[in-house]
């Protein structure tokens, strides 16, 4: 019978798979700078690439300081998500749109990162890896950094600016209404219904 693995065994897993990750990361963040219309969603994603090439640097020197070989080990799910990615780079978008969708398709691969850096910073320090732990937990932090900008870059008038091109009829709907004098109750353009009997 063979030997059952031990919890070491699964955080050297997850940091070949954390290593191959942001390596399949440094070739779709280009593309994804490149997609951007936004000058500073452009620099957001070109700033991170820079770091992400750090965060490569730092799982070589985790598992150099664990006395491991450096490999990765092919990571599906960031392959699925940077796929999702560029299916939404191929759609057919206005440019705030397409901006907005860039900033969705980055937050799904940096939550991806920060619970599999949250995982190893937890494993590192409960087996006493305090190195390691503290070269993983740079890294997560950059990662719930990077995470954070991306949503004040959306809040700050991207998402704003997009939804203004969903649905300019609305602004124009409100002005007549209010123009005209006409009075309505509750949202507009529902109408209300009936209230039915218990």
């Amino acid at each position: 019978m063979a030997e059952s693995g031990t919890l070491h065994d699964a955080f050297l897993d997850e940091l070949r798979d954390a290593y191959d990750a942001e390596k399949q990361l440094t070739k779709a963040l280009p593309k994804l700078a490149k997609a951007a219309t936004s000058p500073v969603l452009r620099d957001a994603f070109e700033a991170h690439l820079e770091e992400t090439r750090g965060h490569v640097e730092r799982l070589e020197q985790v598992m150099e300081g664990l006395g491991e070989k450096v490999r990765g080990k092919h990571c599906d799910g960031i392959e699925g998500i940077i796929e999702e990615g560029q299916s939404v780079m191929e759609e057919d978008f206005d440019e705030m749109t397409m901006d907005a969708c860039l900033i969705a398709a980055g937050q799904r691969a940096e939550h991806y990162e920060m619970a599999a850096y949250g995982t190893l910073v937890a494993w590192a320090n409960a087996m006493g890896h305090s190195d390691a732990a503290a070269l993983l937990q740079q890294t997560l932090d950059e990662e719930k950094a990077a995470d954070e900008k991306l949503t004040s870059l959306a809040e700050a008038g991207i998402n704003q600016d997009a939804a203004a091109t969903a649905h300019p009829q609305d602004d124009e709907a409100e002005g007549v209404l209010e123009s005209s004098g006409a009075k309505t109750s509750g949202a507009a353009g529902k109408t209300r219904r009936p209230a039915t009997k218990r």
